[in-house]
């Protein structure tokens, strides 16, 4: 009976409607997350018809059954040094709203890590020490166990017409 009590409590838990799901991945041993509701699909990384011209985050473009998908490079949006792709790199194909056009994108990462459920209120703002073009990109940092996630903007992120921190790489 208190096992069944339990496992009751526990749904109950889990059915809080303040909470959002979202799913995390590794980038230089930090844990990003994004919410889950936009993700399409995780892909290992395959590579991509460069595009010349592009910001250098931008690794190029994938076919993903008839939808030409740009990929970026969150590591190197993030100014975070450059490691090369291994086994656990993944493109996290995402789908976000821009400029009220619907889009997929896709992002690579070092490794996909784990999903948590998390309140977006308890989300704490990003200290104000710097005037960091990169700051734009964070949503909100939330404690999940020992560990600090920094819950993502997609929309800034993926937002390659902002100007103020796209870098052409030449070609």
């Amino acid at each position: 009976m208190t096992e069944r009590m339990n496992l009751n409590q526990q749904l109950v838990l889990d059915a809080n409607a303040d909470e959002k799901q979202f799913l995390t991945f590794m980038m230089d041993e930090e844990e990003y997350g994004i919410d889950i509701l936009t993700v399409q699909e995780i892909r290992g990384w395959e590579p991509v018809t460069v595009i010349p011209n592009s910001p250098s985050f931008v690794k190029g473009a994938m076919n993903l059954r008839g939808t030409i998908v740009p990929i970026i490079d969150l590591r190197q949006r993030f100014g975070i040094t450059h490691i090369d792709y291994g086994p656990l790199t993944v493109v996290i194909v995402v789908s976000v709203t821009l400029k009220e056009q619907k889009k997929l994108m896709g992002i690579v990462v070092d490794a996909v890590s784990d999903v948590y459920s998390i309140s977006e209120e308890t989300a704490k703002d990003v200290p104000d020490f710097q005037d960091s073009e990169n700051a734009q990109f964070v949503h909100g940092l939330v404690n999940v166990g020992e560990k600090m996630v920094v819950l993502l903007n997609l929309k800034k992120v993926l937002d390659l017409h902002d100007k103020s921190c796209v870098k052409s790489n030449g070609g």
